[in-house]
């Protein structure tokens, strides 16, 4: 006959202890909070290569919008409209399948007039386009 004691002792728990499981998580959490802005400033970045890379774009092929801030825009150096704009790259696109557009505004502009100027940029079937921006030091 057994005892109550051993039976006792057979029994399974039905619950887990969880704090040591909240102690390591805490110090893992920890760990990482320091080590990780100490990783951010020491990455040593080594780009993939492609061969299409080097051969993506055509010099020739880019195509330079301007916006100032007055909304006036320019094709390549000369003043355009954005109908005239839109049939100019057409135009490009039907001569060339490999044209590229790059679009500088103003950054005053209002972002309604750059999004019309790739609109127009859209409808002329270019998917090669770029913004420039500048980089601000803090």
């Amino acid at each position: 006959m057994r005892r109550f004691s051993e039976r006792q002792a057979m029994h399974t728990l039905a619950e887990l202890n969880v704090t040591p499981l909240l102690d390591l998580a805490f110090v893992l959490l920890i760990i990482f909070m320091i080590t990780t802005p100490l990783m951010d400033n020491s990455v040593d970045l080594v780009v993939p290569s492609s061969e299409a890379a080097a051969k993506a774009v055509d010099p020739s092929a880019v195509q330079t919008v301007s916006i100032n801030r007055d909304a006036v825009l320019k094709l390549n150096g000369a003043p355009t409209t954005l109908a005239a704009m839109e049939a100019q790259l057409k135009e490009l696109k039907a001569a060339r399948s490999d044209v590229a557009v790059v679009i500088r505004s103003h950054k005053e502009l209002a972002v309604q007039k750059l999004i019309d100027v790739m609109d127009v940029v859209q409808r002329a079937k270019i998917m090669k386009v770029g913004v420039v921006t500048t980089h601000e030091n803090p």
